[in-house]
């Protein structure tokens, strides 16, 4: 895929968003960030998004009485993007059966945890009430399963003895995230990664198991 259109949900501060545009600015990702969506109006990824000269959208989430309304508005403003590729960086709303459908294969969320551990919620409190020794992120294609599709890539990093939930988010998104995430865009941006018949394949071969931070390449370490 040359040229690739990449389109950008989020609903918070962008950070991830943030590393997606460094990247690509570098010519790290082979491919143009052509749109930011939020359905929140104060995310702090939009003053990004609207600093590198990337359209942005809101479309506010409460402003629908069921989820497929908001889907449906969401796709169409997707659409007039023509995406490649939908990023979900921070995007804090689950997303129905039929939306995913219609960007099946082109739909990719990273995830705070070493999946399948702790889907959902609050991933940083459970791995330290579990007394976890490692944690980390993961990046996966998204299926109508929440935080269930498969996995492409994760990082992990040792918990430390002095660890919160703050401290840890913040290891896990400077270390972890802000590395594999626009590295896996990147390679989806050039053919690299697809989801073939529900198994992720990188350079034509069926993924094992997910790549690791062993396999980034020099420009993401």
């Amino acid at each position: 895929m040359s040229d690739a259109r990449i389109a950008v949900l989020i609903s918070g501060g962008g950070r991830n968003l943030q590393a997606l545009i460094d990247h690509q600015r570098a010519g790290h990702i082979e491919g143009d960030l052509v749109g930011v969506i939020s359905n929140r109006a104060d995310a702090g990824g939009l003053s990004r998004a609207t600093a590198a000269a990337i359209p942005t959208e809101v479309i506010p989430h409460q402003q629908f009485a069921v989820r497929e309304g908001f889907d449906r508005a969401l796709a169409d403003a997707l659409r007039r993007h023509r995406p490649d590729i939908v990023v979900l960086a921070g995007f804090m709303r689950v997303l129905g059966a039929a939306f995913i459908e219609e960007f099946h294969g082109r739909l990719v969320n990273i995830h705070p945890s070493l999946l399948p551990k702790y889907p959902g919620l609050k991933t940083h409190e459970r791995a330290l009430a579990a007394g976890d020794a490692e944690h980390g992120a993961s990046v996966h294609f998204v299926t109508p399963e929440v935080d269930g599709g498969p996995v492409v890539i994760q990082g992990r990093l040792s918990l430390r003895s002095d660890d919160t939930p703050q401290t840890l988010a913040e290891r896990v998104m400077r270390d972890i995230e802000a590395k594999i995430y626009p590295q896996a865009v990147a390679w989806m941006a050039r053919g690299a990664l697809r989801l073939e018949g529900g198994r992720v394949s990188f350079d034509g071969k069926p993924l094992a198991q997910p790549l690791s931070m062993h396999d980034l390449e020099p420009a993401f370490q």
